[in-house]
């Protein structure tokens, strides 16, 4: 058995005590307002933390599917009049709690595949699209779905892919460059991070994002050895795997001399700028992370910063704003997606009741956790429909899917659209 004093130092326990128990988290979790028990709120989990951390639970196991539920949207900590760290502590216990989690000779085979060979090689994810793209080129996609045999498939994998955005040919793909000049002197000079499933998946997005910051002034370097954020390790308790690809990135940008590194996904970026705590206690790494940090942006900040996009093409459309939850309860972004959203000439912004809540995307969650994500999504999608808006923004790609997927569950395809904001700034600037 481990001794108290190092279980308390592995879950965070001088963190737990900041919680009052005042209950002001509870009107924002999405998970408390879906399952309504005091365990699967932000209070509840951190009091069983601290009750595994004091000795009163033996079995740190009987923890486990409160902390699993947890969707990890943060909300909480905006919410907080002590500034509990809930973040650190639920990574912490999932950390914790994946020492004793077993898994199957198949789902570990799974899991060693997708983190270890998917998702932080960017050529696996980039081969992965292209599959994708002759998938759909070839007519099979048309059959498969028309025949419906995906829905015979686990993880309600036919749902999601009928989620899928039409993938670019390996043609367009290479059409990127890696150094990416204005036609004017450059008003700044950045690194994009293009992120593992942004450009395996939503790589028109990125190339978008590209174009957007050419039109901006803004000269972009591409980093080759660039790799995934590590947000889903972090989020999958693969805590060892997620400091390595955080080095991994810092070691490659480090070496770019550039005024900001720049993404465009909510997840992905709030990854980026915890770099500093996620190695805060390697001595070799510390420093270079503040370092890396400071630079971090997302696409929204630079476009607001750079100044003149020429937005033309009117959007006659009514928009409502799903705002990324990781965007704006960890990066702490929030005025600058409002402000291009408002200078697209044409549209009308009407916000969603409870515009900060969940979609139940949560990365992988809605993959893992399907039916208590689809409760989120049906509360959030009762919000989008009041406010009779035909386009649904968002920032960040699990956001992104999930109102795809909620738009397929409220019979709403071909009314409403989702999109990234990128994608409507593009759409505005005449970009093809």
């Amino acid at each position: 058995m481990i001794p108290l004093t190092e279980l308390q130092k592995e879950l965070r326990y001088d963190l737990t005590n900041a919680c009052v128990q005042c209950g002001y988290c509870l009107p924002v979790c999405p998970t408390y307002m879906t399952m309504e028990r005091e365990t699967q709120s932000p209070r509840g989990r951190i009091n069983l933390v601290k009750m595994v951390a004091e000795g009163r639970i033996e079995n740190i196991s009987q923890i486990m599917e409160p902390l699993e539920l947890c969707v990890g949207c943060r909300a909480c900590e905006t919410a907080c009049p002590t500034g509990v760290q809930y973040g650190k502590i639920h990574e912490a216990a999932k950390n914790a709690l994946a020492k004793h989690k077993k898994y199957s000779p198949t789902v570990k085979m799974i899991r060693n595949v997708l983190f270890k060979k998917v998702f932080p090689k960017q050529k696996v994810m980039v081969s992965l699209g292209n599959l994708i793209w002759l998938y759909q080129k070839s007519g099979l996609q048309k059959v498969l779905q028309k025949t419906q045999i995906l829905d015979r498939f686990p993880n309600h994998l036919g749902e999601f892919e009928r989620t899928l955005p039409p993938l670019p040919s390996i043609k367009e793909r290479k059409m990127v460059g890696k150094h990416i000049l204005p036609e004017q002197k450059p008003k700044l000079k950045v690194a994009f991070f293009q992120g593992c499933v942004m450009e395996g998946i939503y790589q028109r997005i990125n190339r978008y994002t590209i174009e957007l910051l050419k039109l901006a002034g803004v000269e972009v370097i591409i980093p080759k050895k660039q790799t995934c954020c590590g947000a889903l390790h972090a989020h999958s308790g693969e805590h060892n795997q997620a400091i390595e690809l955080a080095k991994q990135n810092i070691d490659v940008f480090s070496q770019l001399d550039v005024d900001y590194i720049v993404n465009n996904a909510g997840g992905c970026g709030a990854a980026l700028v915890e770099y500093d705590h996620l190695l805060e206690n390697d001595p070799d790494y510390k420093e270079k992370a503040k370092v890396f940090v400071s630079k971090v942006r997302d696409i929204s900040q630079i476009l607001v910063e750079a100044g003149n996009l020429p937005l033309q093409y009117p959007i006659n459309e009514t928009v409502t704003y799903q705002r990324s939850c990781h965007m704006t309860n960890v990066q702490k972004v929030k005025d600058e997606p409002l402000q291009l959203i408002q200078s697209i000439p044409g549209l009308k912004l009407v916000e969603m009741e409870r515009p900060n809540m969940c979609c139940g995307s949560g990365g992988i969650y809605n993959l893992i956790h399907y039916e208590e994500s689809m409760k989120i999504l049906s509360l959030k999608m009762d919000t989008v429909i009041d406010t009779h808006a035909t386009t649904i923004i968002t920032t960040n790609p699990g956001c992104l899917i999930q109102m795809q997927k909620g738009i397929l569950n409220e019979g709403l395809k071909g009314k409403v659209r989702a999109v990234h904001l990128v994608e409507l700034l593009a759409e505005s600037a005449g970009i093809e």
